[in-house]
C-alpha cells in the first residue's frame, strides 16, 4: 500500500499551526513595544533623521500601525507584505523619528512571505515587486538630496566624493538589507519542503516495513499450514484406518487388532513429537526453554513407507543414484512431498501398490510417487495439499508434476535443484 509521490516542485506549504500562530502575536507585541520605545528614546534625544518629525503620538501610532500586521503574517504572508510595505513608505513619508524598526518589520514581512505563503510562485512575484518598489523609492530620495543643497561632510578624509560615498553606502546597504530577506525567506521554505519531503519518505518506508512485515506473516502462516496439514493429515489418516481395521476385526482377531492399535499408538506418538518440534520453533523467538525436534529428511522416508505399508498397501521403495547429503530445505521439502502423496493415496485413491522413488541426479533431487488406483485426479479434494507441495518446490526453483497417469493410477514428480556435484561426487551446492 502506497501513496503517489508529490510534485515537489509544485508543493504548497501548509498553514501555521495554533502554537505557530500564537508565537506570532507574541512576535508582534514585542517589536509593538520596542518601536515605541525606541521612538519615545529618539524624540527625547531631538535626533531625526530627515527634517522636523510629527508630534510624539502619531509617531506611537505609526509604530502600532507598522507592527499590527505581523499579528497574522505567517497566516497571510503576501498580504501582510503589501501592507507593511504601503506602511513603510507612509511613516517615512511623515519623516517619523524611529527608522529602525520599521526596517525590522519590512525585513520579517519579506522573510515570513518567502518561508510561509503557501504559493511560492506568488511569494516571489510578492517579493521581487516590494523590492523594486523600495528601490524605486529609495532612487526617489536619493534625488531629492542629490537636487537640494549641497551638505557639507565635515571630518571627509575618504578617497571618494562625499556624496558618492553616502550614495553608494546607501544603494549597497539596502541591496543587503533586501537579498538577505529574500535569501532567508527562500532558504526557510527550502528547509520545509526538504522536511516535508523527508517526513513523506519516512511514513512511505514505514507503510513498506508494514506491507513486508504482513507479507512475512503471511508467508509464515502458509509455512505454518503445510507443515500442520503434511504431520496432520498423514498421521491422521494411517491411525484412522489403522483404527478402523482393529474395529472390524476385534472380535475375530485379537492379535491383529493388537497389531492396529500398536500403530496407531506409534503414529500418535510420532506425529505428536513433530507437532512438539514445530511449536519449538514457534516458540523460539520468545525464549521459551522448548526441546526442538531435528526436521525429518530424506532419512524418515522409510518411516512413511511403513506407515503406509501399516494401512494395507503394497509399497515398494527405491533408490536411485549415489545418495549424498541435500541441503535440509531440499531434504525437508522432499520428505513432505513423498508424505503427502502417500497421505493422499490412502485417503482418496482405491490403490493396492505404490511406487516410491528416489532419484539423485547431477545437480537435483527427484521424488516420484505412483500408484494404481482409479481416485479422482484431484487427490487432495480441493484442499492444501497439491497446494502446498507446489509451494514447496516453488521455493526452492524446482518443478513439480501431479496428475492421472494414462490407463489407471496417479502420479506426483517433484524435481528440487540441489546444486552441481564435484568429481567426489558430493553436492556442491548450498
Amino acid at each position: 500500500m502506497g501513496t503517489t509521490e508529490p510534485v515537489w516542485s509544485e508543493w504548497r506549504r501548509p498553514l501555521p499551526t495554533p502554537e505557530q500562530r500564537r508565537q506570532d502575536v507574541w512576535v508582534a507585541l514585542a517589536v509593538a513595544v520596542s518601536s515605541m520605545a525606541l521612538t519615545v528614546l529618539i524624540n527625547s534625544m531631538g535626533a531625526f533623521a530627515f527634517g522636523e518629525a510629527p508630534h510624539l503620538a502619531e509617531q506611537l501610532l505609526w509604530s502600532v500601525a507598522l507592527s499590527a500586521p505581523l499579528v497574522v503574517r505567517r497566516r497571510y504572508p503576501v498580504a501582510v507584505l503589501l501592507v507593511v510595505s504601503v506602511l513603510f513608505i507612509a511613516a517615512q513619508s511623515r519623516q517619523v523619528g524611529d527608522n529602525l524598526i520599521p526596517s525590522v518589520v519590512l525585513f520579517l514581512a519579506i522573510f515570513t512571505a518567502g518561508g510561509w505563503q503557501p504559493n511560492h510562485r506568488a511569494a516571489t512575484y510578492a517579493r521581487v515587486g516590494v523590492i523594486v518598489v523600495m528601490f524605486a523609492w529609495l532612487g526617489l530620495a536619493l534625488s531629492g538630496f542629490l537636487a537640494g543643497p549641497r551638505r557639507e561632510f565635515e571630518g571627509a578624509a575618504g578617497p571618494l566624493d562625499p556624496v558618492l560615498a553616502w550614495v553608494l553606502y546607501g544603494l549597497s546597504f539596502n541591496l543587503m538589507y533586501f537579498l538577505s530577506a529574500y535569501f532567508f525567506g527562500e532558504l526557510t521554505w527550502l528547509s520545509a519542503r526538504r522536511l516535508a519531503e523527508l517526513e513523506f519518505r519516512t511514513e512511505q518506508l514505514r507503510l513498506s516495513q508494514e506491507q513486508n512485515t504482513r507479507g512475512a506473516i503471511v508467508a509464515e502462516r502458509m509455512r505454518i499450514a503445510r507443515d500442520l496439514h503434511d504431520v496432520v493429515a498423514h498421521h491422521v489418516s494411517v491411525m484412522g484406518i489403522q483404527a478402523g481395521a482393529a474395529r472390524r476385526v476385534l472380535d475375530t482377531d485379537r492379535d491383529l487388532a493388537r497389531t492396529a492399535l500398536e500403530t496407531v499408538e506409534q503414529t500418535a506418538r510420532t506425529s505428536i513429537g513433530e507437532l512438539r518440534g514445530l511449536l519449538g520453533v514457534l516458540r523460539a523467538d520468545a525464549g521459551a526453554d522448548t526441546a526442538v525436534t531435528a526436521a525429518p529428511g530424506l532419512e524418515e522416508v522409510p518411516d512413511l513407507v511403513a506407515n503406509a505399508r501399516s494401512a494395507g498397501l503394497a509399497v515398494d521403495l527405491g533408490t536411485y543414484g549415489e545418495p549424498r547429503p541435500v541441503p535440509p530445505g531440499v531434504a525437508l521439502s522432499a520428505y513432505r512431498v513423498v508424505q503427502e502423496a502417500l497421505t493422499n493415496v490412502v485417503k482418496h485413491a482405491a490403490a493396492t501398490a505404490v511406487d516410491v522413488r528416489v532419484r539423485y541426479l547431477d545437480h537435483a533431487l527427484e521424488v516420484e510417487v505412483t500408484d494404481d488406483g482409479r481416485g479422482r485426479s484431484t487427490r487432495d479434494g480441493g484442499g492444501f495439499g497439491l497446494v502446498g507441495m507446489k509451494e514447496r518446490v516453488a521455493v526452492h526453483g524446482g518443478e513439480f508434476e501431479a496428475g492421472p497417469r494414462r490407463g489407471s493410477g496417479y502420479l506426483v514428480r517433484a524435481s528440487l535443484p540441489t546444486g552441481a556435484v564435484d568429481e567426489s561426487g558430493k553436492d556442491g551446492g548450498a
